[in-house]
């Protein structure tokens, strides 16, 4: 697997250097295309944490120290609303200078945050609780390294551009990076109190504390110098933050249950779509995930429509609205684009601009395409706003022209691809690990390689745009459009489906082989309604089996089956979005039962994680009395 390949997926467990990294929790906060992500003491140490601001880390390492040594921690946490990062903590042993030593344990540390307007403000406040004295040697480290966020997912540069020397005015550090794409960024920290010492990377700050005295220092993190920071900017702003985040959260129905526990979840799942909801030129648009994926993706954002449509319809406006404005235009083997194609992501760091990776706008997702056409049908029979349809019907011709022609590379009837370049992703379904698709044999599939999802994905987008081309009168091309959704059923059904095995195979590759593995992936064909009724009852019994639900939610990949690893990213781990869909198609075919079951698997995980489910988790089997096991590199919130 080459550098790029390896930089688009998620980091792997262990690290370049074969060591394994170190879990630990991380906490993040966003504000429209800003970002933090720091640990619970609310440091940010250089390694994937940081302040990033348009894919570029603009804040490499912010540590607070009292004289030379960190706090000890008490507890951190971040509001329900997801506004408010707040971190406690307690002193270790604090020299006086010529006199007594400070026990432990007698200042109260609490390190306050938000982010608005791009930018990061923290209120820290100490209090003492001895009844001497006591002198705070408090210090604070920080760094910008202008890392494009492929740098910080591991991919080696040859070339950087230039750092100027740090500015040191007062009580503000400057830094400032001219990239090699001509554009100039920047990080300014300013300090409400003039520190005592103050460098191009650390401020110290020397406060007598009385007893039962209290401090407050006020800290204010952007691209730009703004004025001193304030208690009164500081409660001003956060007003702002909170107002803004409660505006975005009310969209859409609310949900009810007896239950105050999945209550909670419900809340935190609404709280968290509403922190990665980012407003856009054309509407509301969900970023992927925190921190790796805080931006705008096709596929995500298509099924995280879907799956609150019900709830929320104005998300899938923002969605399809969006997608249409970004529809390829021209052939490029670098993008992976074709004329007719829906994106599959954009970035907007310094690497990005000079085309060092192909994310500025890449579109190298063979089911972006489909799920974009069938999401647009979707919407129309939940909403009936079919203005909106007929503005985008000329985008949505244009989408199922390229499933007719790019989208069938070998004309064999089924929806393929095929990586233009070497930049570009090896495997161009959801699961877009180098080593997520092969043969029974674990031999990788060779291009173009057709997904069986996929073509469900194809058999809902015609069935789609029949149902909106009657809507429209035209009933002819309705017709034809029905006939070609029921041709690829037959195709499916026919040249997929594993007699011996009771289940779809993974895919066809380029040789017309069937890769006869199960995966979860047929679970989405249940989502699109293709699957025969027997055959979907023979689906859903392995689905539930314990070769697939470890009790958790259902792997990625059933045991038993070459590459499975139940800590790989996609073969047997359990990702709750691949569940949900599978779960959705279960529903479609009255499974009550097993909707039931896997909604409380769900359920229980989200428990486990503090009522966020993560991108991913590990596929090991439910023990009794044991919590599921985390996939310590994924993004948490994700959509």
């Amino acid at each position: 697997m080459d550098d790029l390949a390896q930089a688009t997926e998620a980091p792997p467990i262990v690290g370049e250097t074969g060591e394994p990294r170190t879990p630990q929790r991380l906490f993040a906060l966003k504000d429209g295309d800003t970002f933090l992500v720091a640990d619970a003491f609310g440091d940010v140490l250089g390694q994937g944490d940081g302040l990033f601001h348009d894919d570029t880390r603009i804040l490499s390492l912010f540590q607070v120290q009292l004289g030379s040594h960190p706090p000890s921690l008490l507890s951190a946490a971040i509001t329900q609303d997801n506004v408010f990062f707040t971190s406690h903590s307690a002193n270790q042993r604090l020299p006086y200078p010529g006199g007594p030593v400070a026990p432990p344990g007698v200042l109260h540390i609490a390190r306050k945050r938000f982010l608005w307007d791009d930018r990061l403000f923290e209120r820290i406040a100490l209090v003492n609780y001895s009844r001497d004295e006591v002198i705070v040697p408090l210090a604070i480290t920080f760094d910008a390294d202008f890392r494009d966020m492929f740098e910080v997912r591991g991919m080696h540069r040859p070339r950087r551009g230039y750092r100027h020397p740090a500015l040191v005015d007062g009580r503000s550090v400057a830094h400032r990076y001219d990239g090699l794409d001509g554009v100039q960024r920047a990080s300014v920290i300013t300090f409400s109190d003039p520190p005592w010492r103050l460098t191009a990377n650390r401020a110290e700050f020397m406060y007598p504390l009385g007893p039962e005295g209290r401090l407050e220092l006020y800290i204010e993190i952007g691209q730009e110098p703004g004025p001193t920071p304030t208690r009164e900017r500081f409660r001003g702003h956060a007003a702002r933050a909170r107002f803004a985040m409660r505006a975005r959260s009310r969209h859409g129905a609310r949900l009810r249950s007896s239950g105050r526990l999945f209550s909670d979840w419900l809340r935190k799942s609404r709280a968290d779509l509403a922190l990665l909801t980012t407003q856009t030129e054309t509407g509301p648009y969900p970023y992927a995930g925190i921190p790796w994926f805080s931006t705008a993706f096709g596929r995500d954002a298509i099924i995280t429509a879907w799956q609150v449509l019900w709830l929320d319809p104005s998300l899938a406006k923002g969605v399809l609205s969006y997608l249409a404005r970004h529809q390829a235009t021209e052939v490029s083997a670098f993008r992976d684009s074709a004329p007719g194609k829906i994106m599959h992501e954009t970035r907007r760091g310094e690497m990005a601009a000079l085309k060092e990776i192909p994310f500025g706008r890449y579109y190298g997702g063979v089911d972006t395409t489909p799920l974009y056409v069938a999401l647009a049908g979707a919407y129309a029979e939940r909403t009936g706003d079919w203005a909106l349809i007929d503005e985008l019907w000329p985008a949505l011709e244009r989408a199922l022209s390229w499933i007719e022609t790019y989208g069938d590379s070998d004309g064999d009837g089924l929806i393929d691809y095929a990586r233009g370049a070497a930049s570009g992703l090896a495997n161009q379904g959801w699961k877009d690990s180098h080593d997520s698709v092969f043969h029974s044999d674990g031999r990788y599939a060779t291009g173009p390689i057709a997904l069986v999802e996929v073509q469900g994905y194809a058999f809902a987008a015609y069935r789609a745009m029949a149902a909106m081309a009657r809507h429209r009168g035209d009933e002819a091309q309705a017709e034809i459009w029905r006939e070609t959704s029921e041709h690829i059923r037959r195709t499916v059904e026919q040249k997929f489906w594993m007699e011996e095995k009771g289940f779809y195979a993974i895919a066809v590759d380029g040789e017309g082989a069937l890769c006869r593995v199960r995966s979860s992936n047929p679970g989405h064909l249940l989502f699109t309604g293709l699957v025969a009724p027997q055959r979907a009852r023979q689906v859903t019994e392995q689905l539930l089996s314990a070769d697939f639900a470890p009790g958790w939610g259902v792997r990625t990949l059933a045991r038993g089956e070459a590459r499975f690893n139940p800590m790989s990213y996609h073969n047997g781990s359990v990702w709750p979005h691949d569940t949900a869909l599978c779960a959705m198609g279960l529903a479609n075919y009255g499974e009550r039962d097993g909707v039931v079951a896997l909604t409380a698997a769900l359920f229980e995980t989200a428990v486990h994680f503090e009522m966020r489910l993560p991108e991913l988790l590990c596929g090991f089997p439910r023990q009794a009395g044991e919590p599921p096991v985390a996939y310590p590199v994924a993004c948490v919130p994700q959509a």
